[in-house]
């Protein structure tokens, strides 16, 4: 078994940028016309971060969820959220076995390592907050039993912007632990022409193939951690976090689990540049959708925040690793 992860890690070492070359071709020919967001969920991916995918209906966030999860080898669980859904529908709970006299986990579709929870604020607080501890920790506890979870574990949690009747906004603790909210947003007149070629004569299901061989995604994710950041620029992303705290239209600013995501989705970023060093770039590419999922609430929000916060800290003078 080790000689195997070896020969795995040795592989992915050796041809990275290729491993991440043929995940974004699978993923474009998943998701026609989107080349950004697709970098963004590549990003989220490397980071280890979860995602918020807000938009419209039949915009292809299930189809991208499927194929990431295919893509990366991994397994894929759906969770369709609604008023009645419990948190025992997503964990999983114990089942008295009449046989053995003795309780048996039934293990929910959190366990699994893309779980796409559809509508996600249509679930009652209650069923929300049954993912709190599974994305922060990647861990459960029932009937305080703990159960890991996948390594790789990923929530791809999606919701309507449009529709808020018979919706719970999500609370402050579940939207921390998202890394970035993404709109897919339609796509423009030539790519759905090409999509409707396509779909002529293809079969029922034409699934996306899969790249990556298992472990080799973590290994992607560790050498990602391991992209230097600057201490300039640790400080910068200090700077941008205590901005939030302090601007007079937000209530409550980013958090420290949240600078620690930006921050790894920068080098995440690095990586998909074929870098070993993160840019201040990579910080301000990453931190828009990494503001907006702390900092804006739908049409509510107050229009240009997000860009009024980048603006207002000033650039770092850095060194590249110093």
């Amino acid at each position: 078994m080790n000689c195997i992860a070896s020969a795995e890690a040795r592989t992915t070492e050796n041809r990275p940028q290729e491993a991440l070359r043929q995940l974004r071709i699978a993923l474009n020919r998943a998701l026609r016309g989107k080349p950004e967001v697709i970098e963004h969920v590549l990003t989220c991916v490397l980071a280890r971060g979860h995602i918020l995918l807000e938009d419209m209906p039949g915009t292809g966030k299930t189809t991208l969820a499927k194929a990431l999860a295919r893509a990366i080898g991994g397994r894929f669980a759906r969770v369709q959220c609604t008023p009645d859904l419990l948190p025992g529908d997503i964990t999983g709970f114990n089942v008295f076995n009449q046989k053995t006299r003795e309780f048996d986990f039934m293990p929910g579709p959190v366990f699994a390592d893309v779980l796409l929870a559809d509508e996600v604020n249509r679930a009652t607080p209650r069923a929300q907050s049954a993912l709190l501890e599974a994305m922060a920790e990647r861990q459960v506890t029932i009937d305080n039993t703990r159960y890991d979870l996948s390594d790789t574990f990923l929530v791809i949690a999606t919701q309507n912007p449009a529709e808020h009747h018979g919706t719970y906004p999500l609370p402050e603790a579940q939207l921390d632990r998202f890394a970035m909210k993404l709109s897919i947003g339609y796509p423009d007149r030539q790519d759905e022409m090409a999509m409707l070629a396509a779909d002529v004569g293809a079969a029922p299901e034409d699934p996306a193939p899969v790249v990556l061989k298992p472990g080799e995604l973590r290994h992607l994710q560790a050498r990602a951690a391991a992209v230097a950041a600057a201490v300039s620029l640790q400080g910068y992303l200090v700077d941008l976090a205590r901005a939030t705290r302090t601007h007079p239209q937000v209530a409550i600013g980013l958090s420290p689990r949240a600078i620690l995501m930006w921050q790894r989705l920068a080098q995440a970023r690095a990586l998909l540049q074929n870098r070993e060093y993160v840019t201040p770039d990579d910080i301000q590419d990453v931190g828009r959708p990494v503001l907006e999922v702390h900092l804006t609430r739908g049409r509510d929000a107050c229009e240009g925040l997000v860009e009024e916060i980048l603006r207002a800290v000033p650039l770092p003078a850095y060194r590249r690793g110093k």
